[in-house]
């Protein structure tokens, strides 16, 4: 049975984050402007410092995914799909970089009557935040917990940039000791034992490091070995609480490929229950076909301590920063868990999923962020365990934009964006008022429904903001709903 709860609305504006520092609001709002620029859209030079994989002003999956469209567009008889123009979202700001503050009043008008939309169900909350000074502009229930589901992967990437910082790289290695060859697993879960494609993420490759170890071995004049792994840096249970599931592997400090059985990067995919013994095993293979002998099959061990195994070779995964752009763009359960657990080991907790857990709760305390009532559980977001607010997850957007946190910038450049990337590819249609204007961390599970990103208001004012639901009867309705609420706060002045 849902319980059914009101909520009030605040008479004034007040702070949830304590406020931002580097600069005046309008070298703020210009600077952070850029983030909710889409592919397409041309910056000026120096306007935009954000961290992540950018080229020429804008992300390169987004550029890789515009030229698709543009190819499309011009065979449309081959029934190609025609992706419209993105509109220029910076070409419009010019002098209004300063722009005035919504009003409290003006968005509740623009959302009180979409928050009682019922495909929304009875359990609603809201909060909009302005990125410049961290105010707290509208609120709704803001400060009750609620189940994040997938929007809790901005909370994993905030504390693992906070903890390792945006170029910190995952190795994996591999180690003589003796007559065996030890294959250490260092955690990267994007590890591939797949030929390069054009157009794929980035990764370590699993071949690259096979054919160094063998020429190390030949040089030691070592023509046979045994194969031994180990994925001992994580610890506790592999299995997610929610069990053997398509949407995660077992969490593994050595796999490939995320486990996947199938050749895709991202999405559900049936996964392997093994994933270390499978990577070792290809990584056996590889040495075979490089001119190595292997006897028998590779078994888990650990190398000789007291330095008397010797590195080989070592390749290394990318930099966190494209590691959490891939986590929130896909919504990668797979790289947020590991992102958790790094995180664990960077704060020298046991790499398991409860250190995970009080070790990015540990971070986001540290960025002042309100956590009142909130529980994280796990990193991913499956577990309906975890708990945070809506005022949470806005005000880390918004901290996220501080020119003080520039290691916390690919948390906002790897949001989706609204019908062109990510889990908003397919939402937000050709004609939607809000297509590439908004950039949106998607959650979803059953009965749950959460969004939280920014939006470029209508005066220029860039806002983040956190719609949560819970026990709506219908997910794709409730999809919808909150999509017309983004909309709104981005076509909204608000005064």
């Amino acid at each position: 049975m849902s319980e059914t709860r009101s909520w009030r609305l605040r008479p004034q504006l007040r702070p949830s984050l304590p406020p931002l520092r580097g600069g005046t609001p309008r070298a703020r709002t210009v600077r952070f402007v850029a983030v909710s620029a889409l592919a397409g859209c041309v910056v000026a030079a120096g306007a935009v410092g954000a961290a992540g994989p950018w080229e020429g002003g804008q992300r390169r999956a987004e550029r890789a995914r515009a030229a698709a469209g543009t190819a499309a567009d011009q065979d449309e008889r081959g029934g190609g799909p025609v992706r419209p123009a993105a509109p220029p979202v910076l070409a419009g700001l010019g002098g209004r970089a300063t722009a005035p503050l919504p009003a409290r009043e003006g968005l509740a008008g623009a959302l009180e009557g979409l928050l009682k939309d019922g495909a929304l169900g009875a359990q609603t909350s809201a909060a909009v935040v302005d990125v410049a000074t961290g105010q707290q502009l509208y609120g709704a229930g803001q400060d009750t917990p609620y189940t994040p589901a997938s929007t809790i992967k901005t909370a994993t990437a905030a504390a693992a940039l906070a903890a390792l910082g945006p170029d910190h790289r995952i190795e994996t290695t591999a180690v003589a000791d003796g007559d065996t060859v030890v294959l250490v697993g260092g955690g990267d879960p994007t590890l591939t034992a797949r030929p390069a494609k054009e157009g794929a993420p980035a990764a370590a490759s699993l071949k690259e490091l096979a054919d160094a170890t063998a020429r190390g071995l030949k040089a030691r004049g070592k023509g046979r070995v045994k194969v031994a792994y180990d994925a001992s840096r994580y610890s506790g249970p592999a299995l997610h609480p929610i069990g053997p599931n398509e949407n995660i592997a077992p969490v593994s400090a050595l796999m490939v490929d995320e486990g996947r059985l199938d050749d895709s990067d991202h999405g559900p995919a049936d996964r392997t229950t093994d994933p270390a013994g499978d990577a070792a095993r290809k990584f056996a293979g590889m040495l075979r076909d490089a001119g190595v002998d292997v006897d028998g099959d590779p078994a888990a061990g650990t190398p000789a301590a007291g330095g008397k195994a010797e590195r080989l070779a070592s390749v290394s995964s990318p930099p966190l920063s494209a590691l959490v752009e891939r986590t929130l763009t896909n919504s990668d359960n797979d790289i947020a868990e590991a992102l958790a657990r790094q995180t664990a080991l960077a704060s020298g907790r046991p790499a398991d999923f409860e250190g995970a857990a009080g070790a990015v709760t540990a971070r986001l305390e540290k960025l002042g962020l309100p956590l009142s009532g909130a529980r994280i559980a796990d990193g991913s977001g499956l577990d309906r365990a975890d708990h945070v607010s809506a005022a949470f997850l806005a005000g880390l957007l918004a901290r996220a934009a501080d020119p003080a946190r520039p290691e916390l910038r690919p948390v906002l450049t790897g949001l989706p964006v609204a019908g062109f990337s990510g889990t908003l590819s397919g939402r937000y249609g050709a004609d939607a008022a809000g297509r590439g204007l908004v950039r949106a961390k998607t959650g979803t599970l059953t009965g749950v429904n959460t969004l939280s990103g920014t939006v470029v208001d209508a005066d220029g004012r860039l806002l983040s903001f956190a719609f949560m639901t819970m026990d709506a009867s219908s997910g794709p309705s409730a999809q919808e709903a909150l999509d017309r609420m983004a909309t709104a706060l981005a076509g909204c002045g608000c005064r």
